[in-house]
């Protein structure tokens, strides 16, 4: 890893916020060797989040990443996700394309689809805890711009690579007639990436307001990896997740255009 110093220098923050980051990555075991005067290595076989089984449920901002470098080590990358906004999808999408810019990675064709709720619908979460009061919901209108935007920013990243690497580029998005319980990653038709919405009783700063809402934090999900191939169990996942996600894809979905 780079420094202390050169990390803190390349993200503009104070060095103390940085070795807090590191302190951090090295109680998920991710990283070892965390002082003042080296720099930090990476934990062996870090890349590689364990599946199957065996494999313990980790946060969604510590599985979703590795995971999803690993599926870019295929030529062909395919990734199916179901999910309330795709925060999760975006930021875990930054691993593979920072080692796809280092030349670490070399995929010759990505295709990614993603459904999410749609905008006409009355969601499930989040809303105020009162309720919609009349057509104004600030709430509402929160989740649609963020929506709207990670997937504007994740298509425009993965896009991008058409034009600076050659790489065989599709993103697409359809809309869901519900809110989704439970996100749902599936990687090269060989792995399951699963985790519940947790909803909670939180507060919404919207503007200079703040508003007692029913939210989830799907970045902090447990995430459960299931890998084809390793038992019946973990197999049977894979296949049925497959299926749910294509029929709803086929089916029930509809056309989704991210705009305000």
């Amino acid at each position: 890893m780079p420094t202390q110093a050169q990390l803190a220098a390349e993200f503009g923050v104070e060095r103390q916020a940085v070795r807090g980051a590191l302190r951090i990555l090295q109680s998920e075991h991710l990283l070892t060797n965390i002082s003042k005067g080296a720099p930090a290595t990476v934990a062996e076989r870090a890349d590689r989040a364990a599946a199957g089984p065996a494999a313990p449920p980790q946060p969604t901002t510590v599985a979703l990443a590795p995971r999803i470098a690993s599926a870019f080590e295929a030529e062909h990358v395919h990734i199916d996700a179901v999910c309330l906004t795709a925060v999760s999808l975006t930021l875990a999408m930054g691993e593979p394309l920072r080692q796809i810019y280092a030349g670490r990675l070399k995929p010759a064709k990505v295709d990614v689809r993603v459904l999410l709720p749609s905008r006409s619908i009355d969601l499930a979460f989040p809303v105020p805890v009162g309720g919609r009061q009349g057509h104004d919901d600030p709430v509402h209108e929160r989740w649609l711009a963020q929506r709207n935007a990670q997937g504007q920013v994740l298509r425009h990243n993965l896009l991008a690579l058409r034009a600076t690497h050659g790489i065989d580029v599709r993103v697409t998005f359809r809309a869901l007639p519900f809110t989704p319980p439970v996100k749902l990653y599936l990687l090269n038709n060989t792995e399951a990436l699963f985790a519940y919405y947790t909803v909670t009783r939180s507060e919404a700063q919207i503007g200079q307001e703040s508003l007692p809402t029913y939210d989830a934090q799907g970045v902090r999900s447990m995430l459960f990896a299931f890998e084809q191939g390793d038992g019946l169990r973990d197999t049977t996942f894979v296949e049925q997740s497959h299926l749910w996600f294509n029929a709803l894809w086929e089916t029930i979905s509809s056309e989704l255009e991210l705009t305000d």
